[in-house]
C-alpha cells in the first residue's frame, strides 16, 4: 500500500512529461548539426591539403658549396611559413640534374645535346603552411626568400594559388551561410520541441503557484531536467556522430586523410553544450510564459 501511494505521488509531482520524445528530438537535432559540423571539418582539412600541395621553386647560385646547401636548407627549414609533415620540414632539394632528366621525361626533348651543357639550376622546392598561402604572404614570403645568401630567383605559380584561394573562398561562404541557417532552424526545433513538452504540465506550474510557491521553486526542477535532457542529447548524438565517422573511415581508407581528431572532439563537446543551453533557455522562456498566463489563457 504504502509502494503505491509513493508512486501516485511520484506521478503526480512530475506530471505526464515526455522525456524520451524530448531526448530523441533535441538528439536528432544535435546530430544533424554534428554532421554539417564534420563536413566543415573535413572540408576544411581538404583546402589545407590542397594549399599545401603547391610548391615555391627556390632557385640557388651556382657552385655552392655541400656545407652552404646543407646550410640553406636548415635556414629554409627554420620559417615558420614553411609546411610540415610528421614534424619534417617540407623542403626538397633537387639538383639540377635531376630537374634535367625531369624535364626531359615531360617533354622528350634532350636540351642538352644541343646546348652542350645544363643551364639549369640547382634548386629547393618548398611547401607552404595552408595558414601562410594567402596571396598577399606569397609575395612577402618570396621577397623575404630572394634575401637570403645563396638564393637566386624564388617562382610560384601566381595565378594558380589566386585561382584556389578564390574557389575555396566562394565554398567556404556558402557552406558557413548554410551551417547558420542550419542552427537557426535547429534552435527552432529544438525551443518548439521543449515548449510542447511543457504544455502538458501547465496546469502543474498553476496548481504550485496557486499554493504559493515562488517562481525560483517551480522553474528550478524544471530548468534541472531540461539541462539533464541537453546534456543527454548531446552525447547521445556525439555517440552516434563517432561510430558513423568510425564507419565511414572503415569503408574509404583515404577519408582519414582530412580527419582532425582535435577539432572533432571540441565539435561533441560543443554538442553537449549547444544542448545544454539550448534546452535550459527554451525551459525558462516556456515555464515564464505559462507562470504569467491567467487561468482561461491555460485551455
Amino acid at each position: 500500500m504504502t509502494k503505491q501511494n509513493s508512486k501516485s505521488v511520484k506521478k503526480k509531482k512530475l506530471g505526464n512529461y515526455p522525456h524520451a520524445m524530448v531526448v530523441f528530438s533535441i538528439s536528432l537535432a544535435l546530430f544533424v548539426i554534428g554532421l554539417f559540423g564534420l563536413l566543415l571539418i573535413h572540408a576544411g582539412k581538404l583546402s589545407d591539403l590542397v594549399k599545401e600541395s603547391i610548391e615555391m621553386q627556390v632557385y640557388l647560385d651556382r657552385n655552392l658549396t655541400e656545407v652552404q646547401l646543407v646550410r640553406l636548407q636548415k635556414t629554409l627549414a627554420a620559417k615558420e611559413y614553411v609546411a610540415y609533415k610528421q614534424d619534417t620540414a617540407q623542403v626538397r632539394y633537387i639538383s639540377k640534374e635531376e630537374g634535367a632528366k625531369a624535364f626531359i621525361g615531360e617533354t622528350g626533348e634532350d636540351f642538352t645535346a644541343f646546348l652542350g651543357d645544363n643551364p639549369l639550376r640547382d634548386a629547393y622546392a618548398l611547401k607552404i603552411a595552408a595558414n601562410h598561402s594567402g596571396s598577399a604572404e606569397l609575395k612577402v614570403i618570396k621577397n623575404e626568400l630572394e634575401g637570403i645568401d645563396g638564393v637566386y630567383e624564388v617562382q610560384y605559380v601566381a595565378s594558380l594559388i589566386e585561382s584556389i584561394n578564390e574557389n575555396i573562398q566562394k565554398i567556404s561562404l556558402v557552406l558557413i551561410g548554410f551551417a547558420a541557417i542550419l542552427v537557426f532552424v535547429v534552435i527552432i526545433l529544438i525551443n518548439n520541441t521543449v515548449k510542447l513538452a511543457l504544455y502538458s504540465q501547465r496546469f502543474l506550474i498553476r496548481s504550485m503557484q496557486l499554493v504559493g510557491a515562488t517562481s525560483f521553486f517551480i522553474q528550478r526542477p524544471f530548468l534541472n531536467r531540461a539541462t539533464w535532457q541537453g546534456i543527454m542529447s548531446g552525447i547521445i548524438a556525439s555517440g552516434l556522430l563517432y561510430l558513423l565517422m568510425q564507419y565511414a573511415y572503415h569503408e574509404i581508407e583515404e577519408l582519414r586523410l582530412l580527419r582532425n581528431d582535435e577539432q572533432t572532439y571540441m565539435l561533441m563537446l560543443a554538442l553537449v553544450v549547444i544542448g545544454c543551453i539550448i534546452g535550459f533557455l527554451s525551459s525558462y522562456r516556456a515555464v515564464r510564459k505559462y507562470l504569467r498566463m491567467s487561468l482561461d489563457e491555460l485551455y
